[in-house]
């Protein structure tokens, strides 16, 4: 569990942020890209499936899917637009921040 949360904050608080800053991402900051890959990992807002912080909360498995969604965000950076998209849809927000990257 230690290394699953090393993991976890190391891709949400320097490897997604990083590339978000090169890239001109429509999110940057570590807790978006908590609430996109925690969204995504559990199907629906993380608030309503695990206490906060999540990260203490949540099981080996529920966090071994979230790091899974921030590799393969990593891996393929445009997953993210399609993912933040559908986190902000989960939380009623959809059409609040752009859903493609900039160019």
């Amino acid at each position: 569990m230690a290394a699953l949360k090393a993991r976890w904050f190391d891709l949400t608080r320097r490897v997604l942020p990083g590339m978000a800053a090169a890239e001109g991402w429509p999110i940057r900051l570590d807790h978006c890209f908590m609430r996109v890959c925690l969204d995504a990992a559990f199907g629906q807002p993380w608030h309503d499936a695990v206490r906060r912080p999540a990260v203490r909360h949540m099981t080996e498995a529920e966090l071994a899917r979230a790091v899974s969604v921030a590799e393969g965000v990593a891996a393929d950076p445009a997953m993210l637009f399609e993912l933040n998209a559908e986190s902000l849809r989960l939380r009623g927000k959809a059409g609040r921040r752009s859903a493609t990257p900039r160019r």
